[in-house]
């Protein structure tokens, strides 16, 4: 089985751009669900499975194989010949961590239906992520410090759509989500008491973020449904994030999900199309204003190293007013273990939410660096600039600086400490004391 690379980030200055890009599960540069991974080529010779009391055959484990995939040490051999060319990973010591346990296997370890499983993520942080200031203000994911906080138990069952050149196939998805994630996480862009936006318990709540049919037919692909957006580069899952912070940009200037059509349509091995029909940001099956815009976009793999993804709404956006958006994300491969990422969004609507007679326009710059150093740790950082009139109805200007490192310590277990400092240096902030602030946070995520 193939394990996923693990990659460092350390953020760079931010530098203004007006484009931003769109996420989707193939963009994420962390995807933490091992059971989701193919599996590799085998080797020439290995040992035979074993019969299994249901009549499945069962794979050796990893005490059975000869390396497992471990990475030795080579400190005291000058590192010649390993990957890590500063030989920080290789003085972590070996890292071998086996086939993930998945529910599905164990269930139904014979079956071909839909896949399904999950995660449960817990958490600690000593302040509130800005823009939150009181807690459970729903400024921000972290906005209930101090405590350990379940931020995500999530299930979801899906069939995916692969249809061949000559034929069609059908498939779907549906998530459930409990925790302190869920209330940003529910259909707040529709009317009011409507879809998932009741299910609340103090600080905790329910959210059904997805519930999406989806139809495909050789290159092309399309949803019908409720669905996560393709805006922007951080997710919602927390198994799709190398922080466990999220930047001003993705929680204050991105829808998190829609209602609609999405289609796609692979042109060629390096060049995909999207385009498709909403109603309006964060709604689940239903319309705020009559909201009614265009999604779409275009991924290209300029070159090896080298990808660049652009995804724009216009319209009726719904709750968020009648205006544009767009999301670039530039995504280079600098080496096997330097990664480098640069988003800038750009958004304007005719929305007055400080009642001052201007249209909202926000404008983020995020920039990601990663270096990996085994399969086991990562090291990472973020650097954020972002400008938005919709906080106190003038254009002010937070930033974000955050550092931090990834540890998975099973094939089900990550373990993802940060350090994070907010600022703002803006005279119409009355209160900049209050706004900068230093963060320590800490989670951890169990697969199953």
């Amino acid at each position: 089985m193939s394990i996923m690379r693990w990659t460092v980030g350390l953020a760079l200055v931010a530098w203004c751009a007006v484009p931003a890009v769109a996420q989707t599960s193939m963009q994420a540069a962390f995807n933490y669900n091992l059971a989701d991974e193919e599996a590799a080529a085998k080797p020439a010779e290995e040992p035979a499975a074993e019969a299994h009391s249901n009549g499945c055959a069962e794979e050796p484990g990893c005490e059975a194989e000869a390396s497992c995939g471990c990475e030795t040490g080579c400190c005291n051999s000058g590192c010649g010949g390993c990957g890590d060319s500063w030989c920080l990973g290789d003085c972590l010591g070996d890292c071998c961590l086996g086939e993930p346990w998945t529910l599905k296997d164990w269930a139904t370890p014979c079956c071909d239906g839909p896949n399904y499983g999950g995660w449960v993520a817990f958490g600690y942080y000593n302040n509130n992520e800005r823009l939150s200031q009181d807690p459970n203000d729903l400024r921000s994911f972290l906005d209930n410090p101090d405590q350990l906080n379940l931020d995500q138990a999530w299930l979801y069952v899906e069939k995916v759509a692969e249809g061949g050149d000559c034929c069609c196939d059908w498939g779907y998805r549906a998530d459930i989500v409990y925790g302190v994630d869920a209330q940003k996480t529910q259909a707040f862009g529709n009317p009011g008491g409507r879809w998932d936006t009741t299910f609340d318990n103090g600080s905790y709540g329910w959210a059904l973020p997805q519930a999406y049919g989806q139809l495909a037919y050789g290159d092309w692909e399309v949803k019908i449904g409720h669905f996560f957006t393709i805006v922007g580069y951080e997710v919602i899952p927390a198994t799709g994030n190398f922080f466990y912070s999220h930047a001003f940009t993705m929680f204050n200037s991105e829808p998190f999900t829609h209602t609609g059509v999405l289609g796609s349509y692979k042109a060629s091995d390096t060049l995909t199309y999207y385009a498709g029909w909403t109603a309006g940001w964060d709604t689940g099956f239903d319309q705020f204003n009559g909201g009614s815009n265009f999604l779409g976009g275009f991924g290209i793999q300029a070159t090896d190293e080298v990808k660049y993804t652009y995804v724009c709404t216009a319209g009726n956006l719904g709750w968020i007013g009648n205006g544009y958006s767009h999301s670039n994300v530039v995504d280079f491969t600098l080496s096997s273990n330097w990664h480098y990422v640069l988003q800038s969004d750009f958004l304007n609507t005719n929305q007055d939410v400080t009642n001052t007679g201007f249209d909202r326009q926000d404008v983020g710059v995020n920039q990601y660096l990663f270096y990996t150093l085994n399969d086991c740790w990562a090291l990472g950082g973020r650097a954020e600039w972002w400008k938005s009139n919709g906080q106190t109805g003038f254009a002010d200007s937070f930033q974000e600086i955050t550092g931090g490192v990834n540890y998975k310590a099973t094939a089900n277990l990550i373990l993802r400490p940060e350090i994070r400092y907010n600022w703002t240096n803006e005279s119409s902030n009355n209160d900049t004391d209050g706004f900068n602030n230093t963060v320590f946070a800490v989670d951890a995520i169990l697969t199953f």
